[in-house]
């Protein structure tokens, strides 16, 4: 009896997709080209269960960057749970750059899976572009930035993160990058405070 695409999957069949998402996650970070078969070993799976999960290289690329970018934005929720809103949106800010450097091969695997013709399009930012949406807006009713700046103006100020060398000395240049878009967004905000 054929499973239906849709149907929630039985609890080894989940725990075998995580582990390959985790594995994938972590030889992918290390390497663009980590091979399935290494993925697949690291996982504790067979190719087979590999394939059935994720019928590509592609597919499983995009689902782990799916993944993480939704992991990224989740954190802007607790963030502002547990700081002040222009804190929770430095704090998310470093968080971002954490990830940008940290996972960068998977970066280069993300390009690879999306580069050649007929290859899937690579997602959007959009988990971010709406966490940032969240952030902004919680600090816009806070009178900590200024009025008016999208998700979508937020990622284009902080592109330059994705343009560090993520193998060198990048976490200074990262933190006067953010520290700059941190005041520019400050400025002409109603309710700034000197911090």
């Amino acid at each position: 009896m054929r499973q239906k695409r849709d149907a929630p999957l039985r609890s080894d069949a989940q725990r075998n997709r995580e582990r390959i998402l985790e594995a994938a996650l972590e030889e992918l970070t290390l390497c663009a080209d980590a091979p399935l078969s290494v993925i697949a070993r690291k996982a504790g799976v067979g190719q087979g269960t590999l394939y059935r999960n994720f019928p590509s290289r592609e597919a499983l690329v995009l689902e782990i960057y799916r993944h993480e970018m939704h992991q990224v934005a989740d954190a802007a929720t607790e963030l502002i749970r547990t700081h002040e809103p222009d804190r929770a949106l430095r704090a998310w800010m470093d968080h971002l750059a954490r990830f940008a450097m940290t996972k960068a091969g998977l970066a280069d695997a993300i390009r690879q899976a999306t580069s050649t013709p007929g290859s899937p399009e690579k997602p959007g930012h959009t988990p971010v572009t709406t966490a940032a949406e969240l952030l902004l807006r919680t600090n816009e009713e806070a009178g900590t930035i200024r009025p008016g700046v999208t998700g979508d103006d937020f990622v284009l100020a902080i592109a330059g993160l994705w343009q560090l060398d993520p193998h060198g000395d990048w976490q200074p240049r990262a933190t006067r990058l953010l520290d700059l878009v941190m005041d520019g967004l400050r400025a002409g905000a109603p309710g700034t405070k000197e911090h």
